[in-house]
């Protein structure tokens, strides 16, 4: 099987999946609730509204004629007004996405280095002390529920010994940058407007680093594997019997060898982070796509609800199908059927 051909066969079932998507969200949302257009007005809204909604979005239409539009609807990402936030859904997403993912990507990073470089650590100093105390650690942040990790970091680093600001995006006191890319840091540094830019990045790195937290050991043991792999490769024992230094030859030749499965994990590892920034951002009160999803739940707005879930479904969806793609880019061995 050639590569387009496996990147095809991909996608077909990555669009099927996210249609399964689509109608588990709609079955659950008929389930939760029989009266959508009650809901999806507003606690508040005056009878000729709910008339208004109902033939909007054709509820008085069969069952399947309504699964019909509704599939339209969120493949053209038209999710209708939010009765809280009184715009477009469409828009709202426009607007909270972009934070979400500059979160996500800084976390990544984060993840990535911590993950790597620890598991290179524990690979050196194999069943020794350093080893033992990476496996620890990193088995005590793979078990700690995300809202706990979030919590001790603003507690201790924010609260207890004040080196970061606990919540929020940026200092509200300063202007904020125009929205010329969605990303406020981008925007900043576009702009010139450092005292945003400064203060946004301080503001990011706490809820940045729980996410990481929560993530890094499956990057540490997957990197630990490979590398203790690597160093049993004639290739490394050929370069220390060549008398090349230890550490260049497990952090360059054997590091190096090990990055194709970390790289195609990273993919995944996006996917975890989008469901776990639900929570971190509202500890944080870091106003993205998950701050907007717990918002929209408080407050009974169904709409905005509806489309979260269902750009965080997609969301996952996308990064399982690069994932995919990466592993057989990079590695060539691998079997495309």
């Amino acid at each position: 099987m050639s590569i387009w051909t496996y990147i095809i066969n991909r996608a077909i079932r990555a669009f099927f999946l996210i249609l399964g998507i689509i109608v588990l969200t709609f079955l659950l949302s008929h389930v939760l609730a029989p009266n959508p257009a009650y809901v999806w007005a507003g606690p508040h809204a005056a009878p000729s509204v709910v008339q208004a909604i109902i033939k909007e979005y054709h509820l008085d239409q069969p069952f399947y004629v309504q699964l019909y539009y509704y599939m339209i609807s969120s493949l053209t990402f038209n999710f209708g007004i939010s009765p809280y936030f009184k715009q477009p859904v469409n828009e709202l997403m426009i607007i909270y996405l972009p934070r979400t993912l500059q979160l996500i990507f800084v976390a990544m990073i984060l993840t990535g280095l911590i993950g790597i470089f620890s598991g290179a650590f524990a690979a050196e100093h194999k069943d020794g002390w350093g080893d033992y105390t990476v496996k620890a650690l990193y088995l005590i942040s793979w078990c700690m529920p995300p809202f706990l990790a979030a919590l001790l970091l603003q507690l201790f680093i924010a609260y207890e010994w004040g080196i970061l600001p606990p919540n929020l995006m940026a200092d509200p006191t300063l202007p904020s940058p125009k929205p010329i890319t969605g990303f406020p840091i981008i925007d900043a540094m576009i702009e010139g407007n450092w005292p945003y830019f400064i203060s946004s990045l301080k503001h990011l790195i706490l809820p940045a680093f729980a996410l990481a937290l929560i993530s890094f050991g499956v990057i540490t043991r997957i990197t630990r594997s490979s590398m203790l792999l690597s160093l049993s490769s004639d290739y490394i024992r050929a370069a220390i019997m060549r008398g090349v230094e230890k550490k260049r030859v497990v952090y360059t030749h054997a590091l190096k060898n090990s990055m194709i499965p970390v790289i195609t994990l990273l993919a995944l590892v996006f996917s975890w982070m989008i469901s776990g920034s639900v929570i971190i951002e509202s500890i944080f009160s870091y106003q993205g796509l998950g701050w907007l999803l717990t918002t929209a739940l408080y407050n009974y707005d169904y709409p905005t609800v509806i489309g979260c879930s269902i750009v965080i479904g997609i969301a996952v969806v996308l990064a399982n199908f690069t994932a995919d793609i990466l592993y057989a880019v990079i590695d060539p061995r691998i079997k495309l059927g």
